[in-house]
């Protein structure tokens, strides 16, 4: 049995690839550990694993330890993930600027009439999945440009689970999470998000309108429309290119490939075509 680590916003992608994995190939057995993003890296240059997936390549100083340790660190780019804003199901005020959502991760904004000035939701209370996640990272370094978060309405949980069952409960508040959380299995075409909660849709204009924000819906996230984008790497360091080498090229080949386009995020590889759809709604 082979363990490898990997950040928890993506364990259900994860889950669903290593059951595909270990069903074409019995006798590999691989474990993953679900934890937070610096546990992961720390894990993988200490050789405790040899596989982490997270939502970052190698910094330059990881890379030289690697390589002066005579290991052959590669960073493989598997797929693209939306940051998505979720709200509570009582909450109307489901569109927001991108630029709010930044002035609220700085305690610019505190309440929800300052950015919706007919809410009477009083705070904004936002939740993210954990303090050291791959959700914070991004955040801070591409939100705000290496800037700390910086309000005492912004909190974390353990989990991605707990962000949802927070926002389920609180109707001011915002959580953020990996988008790989929110599609409902029931539905084959990737267009429906979990109904316990509302997904946000975010604009990168100044100000938001049902016409001109997206949610995190794998077309959006190609054409460059929802601006909360990273991309998820699976980073080995396995010298003998043994079963964590195989679980790490197998994301990226088109089987793993299928799985994550049918997952809801958006794969690296692949023919993804978008085309227009006239529906007639006459009987």
């Amino acid at each position: 049995m082979i363990e490898f680590a990997a950040d928890e916003s993506f364990s259900p992608i994860i889950d669903e690839e290593l059951q595909v994995f270990e069903a074409a190939y019995p006798k590999a057995k691989l474990t993953p550990i679900y934890t937070d993003e610096i546990e992961a890296i720390n894990m993988l240059l200490s050789d405790s694993v040899h596989l982490v997936i997270i939502s970052r390549k190698f910094s330059k100083e990881e890379y030289d330890h690697l390589k002066a340790k005579d290991r052959q660190p590669v960073a493989i780019p598997i797929a693209y993930d939306g940051l998505a804003l979720i709200c509570n199901n009582q909450n109307t005020d489901t569109c927001i600027a991108a630029k709010d959502v930044k002035r609220i991760l700085r305690g610019e904004v505190k309440t929800w009439d300052e950015i919706h000035p007919n809410s009477k939701r009083g705070e904004i209370w936002v939740c993210f999945d954990n303090k050291s996640s791959s959700t914070v990272h991004y955040c801070i370094d591409s939100l705000l440009n290496g800037e700390p978060i910086n309000s005492p309405n912004i909190f974390a949980a353990q989990t991605s689970k707990e962000v949802i069952e927070y926002v389920e409960n609180t109707p001011n508040a915002i959580g953020i999470i990996g988008s790989n959380w929110l599609n409902d299995k029931r539905d084959t075409t990737n267009t429906t998000f979990k109904r316990n909660i509302r997904v946000m849709s975010v604009s990168k204009n100044d100000q938001a309108t049902e016409m001109n924000s997206w949610k995190p819906y794998q077309a959006w996230l190609l054409n460059d429309r929802y601006p909360f984008v990273r991309t998820i790497y699976a980073l080995l360091n396995d010298p003998r290119r043994g079963l964590p080498w195989s679980f790490a090229h197998f994301l990226e080949n088109p089987k793993g490939q299928l799985i994550i386009f049918k997952s809801g995020l958006l794969p690296v590889k692949g023919n993804v075509v978008i085309r227009d759809v006239k529906v007639n709604d006459k009987n």
